[in-house]
């Protein structure tokens, strides 16, 4: 099993030799990077390019690792003894599968996304080393083991909020996607739209490429907003003319799906007015 890629994802090398290496050594893969550089997308596309199901557990800060084990509902077998349902006999009857069991009683191997781990609580990741490491975990309300039918690809992404503890990076296989240069750029943008003209292509990057490395950003737009970008661009039918930026406003057209806060538009509308005064 070894994954080269597919036709709606552009992976560089480097993230392929990471994908094979975790596959390889049967250790979870621990992706980084900026926000915005398909590090979900890459769990669908592995899952996609091996031919098996993804299960999505996608983290939240009030997520709690038991959730992805399983969660017995007490509340539910009182209201049924109260009811006299005879259900309430089999406590199994009210254990809830997480994410985790469900990859662990899949019949194929299986691609287990845990997104956006670094959401959860700082205690999170340290709550899974056992279950994680030996593929295993216990019931206590029915005393039984769940172990891993096929052991699962697990894909664990984070945006680097939070420091994950060193006993749970130990577990990982780590890669940090870096941002896509030109060249690559332009290959994923012409996988999402084939039929883009080669000027307004050229035109529209390099002035994403000058908006990112202006100093100061407080955020830097991503590969997800370019694309947005590009997208209204053909929806508008603009020209590279169109795009062109002067001294009265250094603001891309339809900056509004590029920057995303206040203080960067209000850069871009300070470097105009210097711009201007400085003629």
């Amino acid at each position: 099993m070894k994954f080269t890629g597919t036709s709606d994802y552009v992976a560089p090398h480097d993230l392929t030799l990471a994908v094979n290496a975790a596959l390889t050594l049967e250790r979870p893969l621990l992706i980084k990077g900026e926000p915005g550089t398909g590090k979900t997308e890459l769990a669908k596309q592995v899952a996609k390019g091996l031919g098996i199901t993804l299960i999505e557990w996608n983290i939240k800060s009030t997520t709690k690792a038991q959730q992805g084990l399983y969660e017995y509902d007490a509340v539910s077998r009182l209201r049924d003894s109260q009811l006299g349902d005879e259900r309430v006999h089999d406590v199994s009857n009210y254990i809830r599968k997480g994410k985790l069991w469900q990859a662990f009683d899949a019949d194929e191997k299986v691609v287990l996304l845990i997104d956006e781990i670094d959401k959860a609580d700082i205690e999170f990741p340290n709550d899974l080393l056992q279950e994680l490491d030996k593929m295993e975990f216990h019931v206590y309300e029915t005393g039984e083991t769940i172990r891993a039918v096929n052991r699962p690809m697990v894909i664990i992404t984070s945006n680097n909020e939070k420091e994950l503890p060193d006993a749970f990076l130990r577990r990982c296989f780590f890669h940090y996607i870096q941002f896509p240069d030109a060249e690559t750029l332009q290959q994923i943008v012409r996988v999402h739209f084939p039929d883009i003209k080669e000027r307004i292509l050229t035109t529209a990057l390099t002035q994403f490429f000058e908006i990112r490395e202006q100093p100061g950003l407080k955020k830097k737009p991503s590969t997800s907003e370019v694309l947005d970008w590009l997208k209204l661009i053909l929806a508008e039918d603009l020209s590279p003319e169109d795009l062109r930026r002067d001294g009265n406003s250094l603001l891309p057209k339809l900056h509004g799906a590029l920057l995303k806060n206040e203080q960067d538009v209000q850069l871009f509308e300070r470097l105009a007015f210097m711009s201007r005064s400085g003629r």
